[in-house]
């Protein structure tokens, strides 16, 4: 019989996932074109391979709020983009907020719109898009047959107690930003873990100085829980294929008018 020691969580490859997804949203974009020509999606860094033709609006530094906002206005309005999204962080003069709620709410890709995240919030309500991150981090679960119907679920953030909250935890979302925070004891046997969070540590043996590291402190978690996303290649490409789907769901909104 195996003792804890062997035992080796299976490792959930976002990457491997999230390619899946863009190789499907490619093959909708691909059908999609042949019964409407002209159907296309504006992004910032990302799907032309999947068919998207990229509209990159780069502004300086020291832009005005205002010139900002008629920028995203005139985004909103343009019937070739169904898609917007604002990179932040944005300059310390431009209010995020106000930028954020003037994208078009069937445009906004990032779910960050008030309208989308209130709905988000709200029993009963259906926002148009959802957050790519969390999107992702669902869809992880579900490619990777992890079922959360009766689980017990646990987002870590920054809580000043969260040790004995992650103990009870079947499926734990890792977001403290703190590296290697939660450790092997802490978890639940059998636990999925989803780790988003991404901290640079040193590392002497790499030429950039640095590794990336999650909040998990990933080779103790793998010899207690069921399932763990790596860091780097776990959520991170999952959060550009939820863009890119969420990107296509608004194309295919515009269309079906």
């Amino acid at each position: 019989m195996a003792s804890q020691s062997d035992h080796k969580a299976t490792i959930i490859d976002g990457k491997a996932i999230a390619q899946t997804i863009r190789s499907e949203i490619a093959e909708e974009v691909r059908n999609l074109s042949e019964i409407w020509q002209g159907a296309w999606i504006g992004s910032s860094d990302c799907g032309e391979q999947e068919g998207f033709p990229k509209l990159y609006v780069d502004l300086p530094e020291n832009v005005s709020q205002d010139d900002l906002i008629a920028n995203v206005h005139e985004l909103n309005v343009n019937p070739d983009v169904h898609g917007i999204l604002v990179q932040l962080p944005l300059p310390r003069h431009i209010n995020e907020e106000k930028v954020l709620s003037e994208i078009s709410i069937e445009k906004d890709v990032d779910g960050f719109h008030p309208l989308n995240i209130g709905k988000l919030a709200m029993k009963g309500r259906e926002p148009l898009f959802l957050p790519c991150t969390p999107k992702g981090c669902l869809e992880l679960l579900s490619r990777s047959g992890i079922s959360i119907t009766g689980k017990k679920a646990v987002v870590v953030g920054r809580n000043s107690d969260p040790e004995s909250i992650i103990r009870e935890a079947d499926i734990i979302i890792a977001a403290a930003g703190q590296a290697m925070m939660i450790k092997g004891g802490w978890i639940k046997p059998g636990a999925a873990i989803i780790d988003v969070g991404t901290n640079a540590i040193d590392d002497s043996s790499k030429r950039s100085g640095y590794r990336l590291v999650g909040d998990v402190d990933f080779q103790e978690a793998c010899k207690v829980a069921g399932w763990i996303t790596p860091v780097p290649g776990g959520v991170g490409p999952m959060t550009v294929a939820m863009l890119l789907k969420n990107t296509l769901d608004g194309a295919k909104r515009v269309i079906a008018q």
